[in-house]
């Protein structure tokens, strides 16, 4: 997803959208960086917040591709296949966050574990 909105991001032109294609690439960028930042917390209550801060950015970036499209900076279809991704990755980390919730805490000092994907 990340790698896509930079690719739409770089389509648009014109200096009038050029913070708009600054905040979707940086909101793009957010929610990777925080997810893994978060893995390398010391504690899974600490993981869970640098997921929040992640699931927040892709409501922001949402936004960012509607407001997009409604200003024809991208396009419709583009728009549209973003916004599905957003969503999708959306699910997973509220689906995340609820499998960190129905586990205890951890209460060493080790890195937070990661479930297993398989």
């Amino acid at each position: 997803m990340t790698l896509d909105v930079h690719r739409v991001a770089g389509q648009i032109r014109g200096v009038k959208h050029a913070a708009l294609r600054s905040q979707m690439t940086r909101a793009a960028m957010s929610v990777p960086t925080n997810i893994v930042e978060g893995s390398g917390q010391r504690s899974t209550r600490e993981y869970a917040r640098f997921l929040r801060i992640a699931l927040n950015s892709t409501t922001e970036l949402e936004y960012h591709l509607l407001a997009a499209r409604d200003l024809g900076a991208v396009r419709e279809t583009d728009s549209l296949t973003l916004i599905t991704q957003v969503i999708e990755i959306r699910k997973m980390l509220y689906g995340l966050l609820r499998y960190l919730a129905a586990r205890p805490e951890e209460s060493s000092g080790a890195p937070a574990q990661q479930p297993t994907l398989a």
